[in-house]
């Protein structure tokens, strides 16, 4: 079956990402992935979890959420405790973007993440992940400028995709459609050197062999590293202004 907007079995779906989306944020981002859609921010917070204070280093953590209207029919707003796929997903983020950003050059200090889906068509963690990191680094430019880091502490880039098996067919950045039909699911989060942070994948149907693992796992790099690149070119002029 055709993909949507013709795309190849490794072609992304389009993707762009609007810095400087919400302007009260010390970083936040617009990242648009097919038609899947959601806002980042990054807010600095001069303050740690009781269990970190005094250790010398700073923290990272992430909350996702969805509006209602995101999909074709209304869900209903979490009120009190996320649930416990919202749980997972935040804290993918907060691993994923830990990953990326040494704590100790981030000092005694709190960066939270808010990923909010406005309209979900397949991938919301993934591009929530790949977007996050994006205003995360606005977040810490600023920290920078201004003299509070006296050290860049982003260690390297990362981000995230989707990869499966539809109708026998391996396929990179799933939509919702080939999402709900496919007989292997996984979402990878891999570093720009090519190391993982997290791998998520299940088979719905029938096993997967070792060949189709190495061959998604191929497919997943090609993919994260088309949206790392997206990524540089956004942050063109942060990265021209810190130090080396």
């Amino acid at each position: 079956m055709p993909r949507q907007e013709g795309r190849r079995p490794d072609e992304l779906r389009p993707v762009t990402i609007t810095r400087h989306f919400i302007p009260h944020a010390e970083g936040s981002v617009l990242i648009t992935l097919g038609a899947t859609r959601v806002v980042c921010t990054a807010t600095v917070e001069e303050r740690l979890p009781p269990w970190l204070r005094g250790g010398g280093q700073g923290w990272i953590t992430a909350e996702y959420g969805m509006l209602p209207r995101a999909t074709p029919e209304r869900t209903p707003r979490e009120t009190g405790r996320p649930a416990g796929r919202t749980q997972e997903i935040q804290r993918l983020i907060g691993r994923s973007l830990r990953a990326a950003v040494d704590l100790q050059k981030l000092g005694e200090r709190s960066i939270v993440v808010d990923c909010d889906v406005i309209q979900a068509d397949g991938g919301t963690r993934t591009a929530a992940i790949t977007g996050a990191f994006v205003a995360l680094v606005d977040a810490l430019h600023l920290l920078r400028r201004t003299g509070a880091l006296g050290w860049w502490p982003l260690r390297e880039f990362i981000a995230a995709t989707s990869v499966g098996i539809v109708d026998d067919e391996l396929l990179l950045d799933l939509d919702y459609q080939e999402d709900v039909r496919a007989r292997v699911d996984m979402n990878l989060v891999m570093t720009e050197s090519g190391r993982l942070v997290e791998i998520q994948g299940t088979a719905e149907g029938l096993p997967f062999s070792r060949q189709e693992l190495l061959t998604l796992l191929a497919l997943a790099e090609r993919g994260i590293k088309a949206l790392i690149a997206e990524q540089r070119r956004v942050l063109a002029d942060v990265l021209a202004a810190i130090p080396h």
